[in-house]
């Protein structure tokens, strides 16, 4: 962390990138570092840049800038665990990058990693770079709900085996430092009238393999017909969460290109290898994977079933 608190001192022009589809955490951890860079530095340039969620954009919207501002720059990539997820590809521009993230090591990309996977988001690494130089860094409320939004977000206010004390150690930082934490919950809660009735037709019509992993198929008609948006559709993948003989569940939809994505979850049995496999990964009980066609998705879930079978058995 010293390096990367050097490195933000060199440079006057700073450029913070998320990954493409960008979850709450890499967009709280984005904006939570702008925030403190900003209120640190008010001589620095920060821009955060990226495609834009639509479910947490109350914490900031992505700036648009030239490729011009790319020469001399610090560019720092978060949550992002290869250089082809990064939404803004021109971070290659910059006169150097530092990549900080949580996820399990897919690639090393950039002048400078800091990687740790012990943390339950990026939001919680960025927090503790705060508290780390909090001698040297200023603080302010507007990083208070940007990196309280990506931490209660990636770990699904608290119930993933991610989080540690530590975890709810940085949190209570927060609530001490005033946020208020009920208004930020609440706006995460508020969904659309069409939205809520897709969460219902989730509910109706997903399937289950024979061993217990339940899945749903959220094709475009689908979609079309709730009038939501692709976003909106996926971020419904654990309303399968509560089944009692599932530990296991996915959604899969079509993205751009009419390619095929799933999103994979887990109580137990570990996905990240099956995600692999199917050209994706993430973490050991949350992970994506790139399919690319539906008959593919039928594969995959051969083999989730195989390992939900598996796992079944090591319990009995």
């Amino acid at each position: 962390m010293e390096h990367i608190l050097q490195k933000i001192k060199e440079y006057k022009r700073i450029i913070i990138h998320k990954h493409i589809r960008p979850d709450g955490d890499c967009y709280g951890a984005g904006f939570g570092l702008k925030a403190i860079l900003q209120e640190t530095f008010p001589e620095k340039e920060v821009y955060v840049v990226g495609e834009t969620a639509e479910y947490v954009k109350f914490i900031g919207e992505p700036d648009v800038i030239p490729d011009d501002y790319f020469k001399g720059a610090l560019s720092i990539v978060i949550d992002t665990a290869s250089a082809s997820r990064v939404a803004d590809q021109r971070f290659s521009l910059s006169d150097y990058v530092i990549k900080i993230d949580h996820h399990i090591a897919i690639e090393d990309f950039g002048n400078y990693q800091y990687v740790d996977t012990t943390r339950a988001a990026t939001a919680q690494i960025i927090l503790e770079f705060y508290l780390k130089f909090k001698d040297e860094l200023k603080f302010n409320m507007k990083a208070a709900e940007a990196l309280y939004t990506g931490i209660i977000t990636d770990t699904g206010r608290f119930k993933y085996r991610s989080v540690t004390a530590d975890t709810l150690k940085d949190v209570a930082f927060l609530v001490e430092y005033g946020l208020d934490f009920t208004s930020i919950l609440g706006m995460l809660d508020i969904k659309s009238e069409n939205l809520l009735k897709l969460q219902g037709y989730v509910l109706s019509n997903f399937e289950k393999t024979p061993n217990g992993v339940a899945y749903i198929k959220m094709k475009p008609e689908i979609i079309e017909k709730h009038q939501v948006s692709l976003e909106e559709a996926t971020s419904l993948v654990n309303e399968l969460s509560v089944l009692e003989d599932c530990p296991v569940w996915m959604l899969f939809a079509e993205y751009e290109n009419n390619f095929v994505r799933g999103r994979l979850r887990s109580r137990a049995p570990a996905i990240d290898k099956l995600a692999n496999k199917y050209n994706g990964g993430g973490h050991k009980l949350a992970c994506g994977a790139n399919l690319g066609d539906w008959d593919t998705v039928e594969k995959l879930l051969v083999d989730a079933d195989e390992l939900v079978r598996e796992y079944k058995n090591s319990i009995i």
